[in-house]
C-alpha cells in the first residue's frame, strides 16, 4: 500500500468528518438519558446514516449491506471516535449490530437467527468472558457436555454486553476442557427464556456499558444449535475479534485527532503567568509527540487493514495495532484532560468520557499484556535464531 488512502475512501473521510463537526459534535453532551442514548437521538441519527449511503456499511452484499472491506470500516471507526455521541460499545447509528460469528451459521439457523438481527426484528448477545477466563479463554470453565440430541450446559459468563436486551446467545462453552482453545471449545446459540439460562445482576461500570453476569444451570440446547462442528467455537470468535481489534485501532486514531483539536485551540489561547500554555515548551513537546505518534499509527492501521483486504493473515499486526491504538488514545487524553486543568475533568467537556472509555478499551478484547505476550512467540521466531 502507497499510505494514501484510494479517492473514494479519501471523500468518504471527507463526508464523514462534516457528518461529525456539524451534525452530531454539537448534539453530544445532550444525547444521553443516563449511559444510552436517548431513543429520539438515535432515531435521528439512525435516519441521517441511511441519508448518508452509510446503513449497513459492515454487513456483506449477500446480506444486504454495503459489504465494505476492513480499510473502508477503520475510516468510518476512525471517524466515529472523535464523537462521544457514538456508543463506544454496544452498536452504533448505522444499523443492527451483527455479530460476523452469525455469518458462520448453516442455511436452517441463518434463516431463524441472522435473518432476524439483519431485519432488526431480534438482537444477539455474544457470550465469551468468564470470572476466571478473560484474556485466557481457554480456560473457561463452562461446560456443553453431550445428551443424546442435547448438549447440557453448565457455567457462568460475565460481562456480557446487550444481555438484558438479546433475544438469544452466541455463547461458547467447553466441550472438551483438555484441548482449550486447540479444538475444546464450541459455539452454541441459545434463546433467551431458556430454562436454567438466568441473568444474575448488571455490573456498574466506569464507562457507559452495563454488561450482565449470566448463569448457566443445566441448560439444555439442541445438537442443531450449534455453530459449525465441535471445537471450532474459538476459531469462530477470533474471527470476529481481529477484526474488533482493529475498530479499537482506528477509533484510537479518532479519539487522539479530537484531543489534539481541543488541546491545541485550548494551550493557544489559555495564558498562564504572563504567557500562552501553546508558548511553553512542556507543552509543545507533549502536543508534537501526540501528532507524531498519530500519524505513525494511522499509517500502521491503515496498512495492516489493506493487507488483510489483499488476502494476507494479520493475526500478530492485529494485535500490535490494538496495543498501539487503544494505549496512544488514552495517553492523548490523560494529557489533553492535564492541559486543560480543572475544566478537564468536568462534564462540560466530552475529555472526562473519552479518558474513561479508552482507559477502558486497553483492558478488552486482548489485554496488551497478554497479545505482547503472544506477539513474543512471533518475535522469536522470526529474530530467534
Amino acid at each position: 500500500m502507497d499510505y494514501e488512502l484510494p479517492e473514494e475512501l479519501r471523500m468518504l473521510k471527507e463526508t464523514l468528518r462534516r457528518f461529525v463537526d456539524r451534525e452530531i459534535i454539537p448534539i453530544e453532551r445532550d444525547a444521553y438519558e443516563g449511559h444510552q442514548l436517548k431513543p429520539e437521538v438515535r432515531v435521528s441519527l439512525e435516519n441521517k446514516a441511511k441519508d448518508l449511503g452509510l446503513w449497513m456499511f459492515d454487513v456483506p452484499e449477500e446480506y444486504g449491506g454495503m459489504g465494505m472491506n476492513l480499510l473502508a470500516r477503520c475510516v468510518v471507526w476512525e471517524e466515529m471516535g472523535r464523537t462521544i455521541a457514538i456508543p463506544t460499545r454496544g452498536g452504533h447509528i448505522f444499523g443492527p449490530s451483527v455479530s460476523p460469528i452469525l455469518y458462520f451459521l448453516n442455511d436452517e439457523q441463518k434463516e431463524k437467527y441472522l435473518h432476524p438481527v439483519l431485519k432488526g426484528e431480534k438482537k444477539c448477545a455474544f457470550a465469551q468472558t468468564e470470572p476466571d477466563a478473560g484474556g485466557d479463554p481457554g480456560g473457561m470453565r463452562s461446560t456443553a457436555v453431550r445428551d443424546g440430541d442435547h448438549y447440557v450446559i453448565n457455567g457462568n459468563k460475565r460481562f456480557i454486553t446487550g444481555a438484558d436486551k438479546a433475544d438469544f446467545f452466541q455463547l461458547q462453552a467447553a466441550t472438551d476442557r483438555s484441548k482449550g482453545s486447540r479444538g475444546g471449545i464450541s459455539t452454541f446459540l441459545i434463546d433467551a427464556g431458556t430454562p436454567g439460562l438466568e441473568l444474575v445482576r448488571y455490573q456498574q461500570m466506569m464507562m457507559d456499558d452495563r454488561p450482565w453476569e449470566i448463569s448457566m444451570q443445566d441448560v439444555r440446547v439442541p445438537v442443531e444449535n450449534m455453530i459449525g462442528e465441535e471445537g471450532e467455537g474459538f476459531k469462530f470468535g477470533q474471527a470476529w475479534i481481529t477484526a474488533g481489534r482493529m475498530r479499537h485501532a482506528a477509533r484510537g486514531i479518532g479519539v487522539a485527532e479530537r484531543c489534539m483539536e481541543m488541546a491545541g485551540s485550548y494551550t493557544n489561547q489559555r495564558e498562564t503567568f504572563g504567557k500562552k500554555l501553546s508558548e511553553r515548551q512542556a507543552v509543545q513537546f507533549a502536543m508534537v509527540d501526540a501528532w507524531m505518534d498519530t500519524k505513525m499509527l494511522r499509517l500502521l492501521v491503515y496498512n495492516v487493514a489493506a493487507r488483510a483486504d489483499a488476502g494476507e493473515d494479520i493475526r500478530y499486526e492485529s494485535y500490535m495495532a490494538k496495543i498501539k491504538g487503544d494505549e496512544h488514545a488514552f495517553k492523548v487524553c490523560d494529557q489533553t484532560m492535564q492541559v486543560h486543568g480543572g475544566i478537564g475533568l468536568t462534564t462540560d467537556l466530552p475529555i472526562e468520557k473519552m479518558w474513561r472509555d479508552s482507559r477502558s478499551m486497553v483492558i478488552t478484547e486482548g489485554p496488551p499484556e497478554i497479545l505482547r505476550m503472544v506477539i513474543a512467540r512471533a518475535f522469536y521466531r522470526e529474530y530467534g535464531d
